[in-house]
């Protein structure tokens, strides 16, 4: 029997408290019903319907095209997947940066539209106001530190961040503020392991981790860069646990063969 087979809806409150009891935290993107179903089967604690959507399943270079109908969408089709985990949806540039009202009606639009639990929302300091605006509409807020591929043209490089310690610094103070504004919890993405445990450390809502070290409170990872989906794409947080590349373009490449040779449908698949 499966260890979820009760199902009880994860919460924030449920992942404030894995973080009081030194239990780790499972998340994987999706961005439809199938995958989403599949992610929430396995037992994971939270599924991010990422802005990375824009790289993964519409092939752009950045997550800066996609928009804010496009991630409704997608979140709409992973909640209607979903049975256990917590639903939490990427805010896309361009819909909080420079005004704390449209952060809101960005953020109320995604939760009404698509019964989505939650929102993640990229920066610090500089977002203060967007932040205070969601939690003070009862709306659940996911901070978003380190590497924000939104902000991909300003740092110019996908690289490791905070590796200075002015940067460093600047990273703590954010993750504090978040606490204080009321985040429930906050990605790290991309930072040196010895900081992300100092920043875990430093606060009481949970830290998730990629390419951040094991000692955040959890991790995510892009669900198609962990099934081996992707073949170009291999930092060195990445854990491939499938190779479904060379499964899925070998099952297609059988089929063509079948079809051509007209060994498929044989006898028994006709009617």
């Amino acid at each position: 029997m499966s260890v979820h087979s009760e199902i009880k809806r994860v919460t924030t409150e449920t992942l404030r408290k894995m973080k009081f009891d030194k239990e780790k935290i499972t998340m994987l993107t999706a961005y439809d019903y199938t995958v989403a179903k599949l992610v929430d089967a396995g037992g994971v604690d939270a599924i991010l319907v990422g802005d990375s959507a824009s790289n993964v399943m519409a092939g752009h270079e950045t997550t800066l095209p996609i928009t804010l109908d496009q991630m409704i969408y997608h979140a709409q089709s992973v909640v209607r997947g979903v049975s256990r985990a917590l639903v939490v949806v990427d805010l896309p540039f361009g819909t909080y940066q420079s005004d704390p009202q449209m952060a809101l009606h960005s953020a109320v639009r995604i939760m009404k539209e698509s019964g989505a639990h939650a929102i993640k929302i990229e920066g610090g300091k500089e977002i203060e106001d967007s932040i205070k605006n969601l939690i003070n509409a009862g709306i659940p807020v996911c901070g978003h530190l380190g590497l924000t591929p939104q902000s991909i043209y300003q740092f110019g490089t996908y690289k490791v961040r905070a590796k200075e310690e002015e940067e460093a610094q600047k990273l703590i103070a954010d993750a504090q503020l978040l606490e204080k504004l009321g985040c429930f919890a906050v990605v790290l993405e991309k930072i040196p392991a010895a900081l992300a445990k100092k920043v875990t450390d430093s606060i009481s809502i949970p830290t998730i981790g990629i390419g951040a070290g094991s000692d955040c409170d959890g991790q995510v990872l892009v669900f198609h860069d962990m099934v081996g989906m992707n073949k170009g794409f291999s930092p060195k947080f990445l854990r491939r646990y499938l190779d479904l590349y060379e499964q899925i373009t070998g099952a297609v490449s059988q089929y063509v063969r079948d079809v051509k040779t007209s060994d498929f449908p044989n006898q028994n698949e006709s009617y």
